[in-house]
């Protein structure tokens, strides 16, 4: 078979400052073609793709750029002759593979194959808030082979591997759904006439300019429910629908600081733990 093109006819192998050139053309050539496989990917799934939050989509975009960047890698190792013996010792090695496979590679694996699987049951989107049993609460932001990016608020974010969320019970507030929801609880006294306190809450809550109705097409919003006696109030508990754009914190806050005016007004006591402290008289003691 006959070589039509071979680098060593340009660059000396046994030359240092030759194999250096080598190894440089070699990876300029690998980023020029991962730049344009991943162009054109991009370009293909931008086509195709009419959901952008789509949370499959996104994993095996993801993974398949880092097949692309690895393939590259690999290539420019084995092909280079400044590097050829270092890259058939790490990838063609059995002893060392099976070394990195049993020291490195278990979670690797794990996370990946709970990424495919996250990624084909869909229990959340991009987008979706969650609220995980570990107490992380945020918006999905990106997925990874690796990791679940989950945004708490501003710009923290919880880097979260694929293992560990898979293994957790998960709270979607958007859940097959286009808008999100939070529930919130609000505390009075027992004196309340129950049925007032139903109508002042649900009316704060309409007055916010961050809630939505509850159903598509009716101007119906969350009920108002009386939940349980406590200790000492009366708990109220409602949900709140908003559009995915509105922040939880500000729609909470908003809310919030409307019920408690609302109450105030109509005169519904909030009520709180009061503390007595008994005095004793030295005096009178013995």
């Amino acid at each position: 078979m006959t070589v039509l093109f071979d680098f060593k006819d340009i660059f000396n192998p046994t030359d240092a400052l030759g194999k250096l050139v080598e190894f440089l053309v070699l990876s300029a050539i690998a980023v020029v073609i991962v730049v344009i496989v991943l162009a054109i990917e991009k370009r293909v799934l931008a086509k195709r793709l009419k959901d952008q939050k789509n949370i499959k989509l996104r994993f095996m975009k993801n993974l398949v750029r880092g097949m692309v960047i690895t393939i590259a890698a690999v290539w420019v190792l084995v092909s280079a002759s400044a590097t050829s013996s270092f890259g058939k010792v790490i990838f063609q090695g059995t002893a060392v593979l099976t070394a990195i496979v049993g020291l490195a590679a278990q979670a690797v694996i794990s996370d990946l194959l709970c990424g495919f699987m996250i990624s084909a049951n869909k229990p959340f989107e991009i987008g979706d808030r969650l609220e995980l049993d570990n107490g992380v609460k945020g918006i999905v932001m990106d997925i990874t082979p690796r990791h679940v990016v989950i945004r708490k608020r501003d710009t923290i974010d919880a880097i979260i591997p694929n293992s560990k969320i898979n293994a957790c019970v998960i709270s979607n507030m958007s859940h097959n759904t286009k808008v999100r929801s939070v529930d919130l609880r609000f505390h009075v006294g027992y004196q309340t006439d129950v049925e007032e306190c139903m109508n002042v809450i649900q009316q704060a809550v309409m007055d916010s300019e961050h809630s939505i109705p509850a159903w598509k097409g009716e101007e119906k919003y969350g009920p108002v429910y009386f939940m349980s006696y406590g200790d000492s109030y009366l708990e109220m508990a409602t949900t709140v629908y908003y559009n995915p754009t509105s922040p939880s914190e500000a729609v909470i806050s908003d809310v919030n600081l409307r019920v408690g005016k609302a109450l105030k007004a109509a005169g519904i006591e909030i009520p709180y733990n009061h503390v007595s402290v008994v005095m004793k008289d030295a005096e009178g003691e013995g």
